[in-house]
């Protein structure tokens, strides 16, 4: 069999589902000061890392209408995707931001590059903002060994980041585990949670993360509420209502838990 043979064969073409990988894409966000922080996002990944999130954006938002939550503070951000928030965080002031998501060195080069690339907008020193892989729920040690002291290792964090990870239904147990492991327990300690219910006949699901976290023993309060013009993925099932929602949440120690 001569080559040209063989190409009609069809040996060497692709099956019909094959999809070729998806190129890196660059999402802005502007931060109400007019600041702009690029976010480059990989191209596609199973963990939904290729988005930049409503919850990210306006969680970053928040922080600037509330500065004093972060500036100074000890910050851990879960399932970052393209770190924002954590880099929104590390530019207001916060005295140390350990940046997360699962271990997979594509999505760590990016969070590396973007907060490399708003670098001139981080107070110095540098070293304030940090990537780490980490699954939910395993040990917290390698995130917390970034905090400068052992009294700062042994505590936890001031304030922990969730930005539009409550569609990981499974994962709300784990979620939950890991903030009982590092959010300290000193009163304004706070895990803060934004996001929207991209699927709206899962919303009850979505929720039931504050139903759970109340019953490991936190106190959960609403802080934010945001009504978009249009919802992130146009033409998607469900209440657009819904979908065009995004909120924030406050999840504490109960007084008698907290130790300052």
């Amino acid at each position: 069999m001569d080559d040209d043979e063989q190409l009609d064969t069809g040996l060497f073409q692709e099956p019909a589902d094959y999809a070729p990988p998806k190129p890196p894409t660059l999402a802005k966000h502007v931060m109400k000061s007019g600041q702009e922080v690029p976010i480059h996002l990989v191209g596609y990944n199973l963990r939904e890392g290729h988005y930049l999130w409503n919850g990210a954006r306006y969680i970053s938002y928040w922080f600037e209408d509330n500065v004093d939550a972060i500036r100074g503070k000890t910050v851990f951000e879960l399932g970052a995707g393209g770190g924002l928030p954590g880099i929104v965080a590390a530019v207001l002031g916060a005295r140390k931001v350990v940046c997360t998501d699962y271990p997979d060195e594509e999505l760590m080069v990016m969070i590396r590059k973007n907060a490399g690339e708003s670098a001139g907008q981080i107070p110095e020193p540098r070293s304030r903002f940090v990537a780490e892989g980490y699954e939910w729920g395993c040990d917290p040690a390698p995130v917390l060994a970034h905090l400068e002291t052992a009294e700062e290792r042994a505590a936890g964090f001031d304030v922990l980041i969730l930005a539009d990870l409550l569609f990981k239904h499974p994962q709300h147990e784990n979620m939950i585990k890991t903030i009982e492991m590092t959010l300290s327990r000193r009163r304004e300690s706070k895990a803060l949670v934004f996001f929207t219910s991209y699927r709206p006949w899962l919303q009850h699901a979505d929720l039931a993360f504050f139903d759970r976290a109340r019953d490991h023993g936190f106190v959960v309060d609403k802080i934010f509420e945001q009504r978009l013009e249009k919802p992130m993925f146009e033409n998607d099932p469900g209440d657009l209502e819904v979908q065009k929602l995004c909120t924030g949440w406050e999840i504490k120690w109960p007084e008698d838990k907290c130790t300052a």
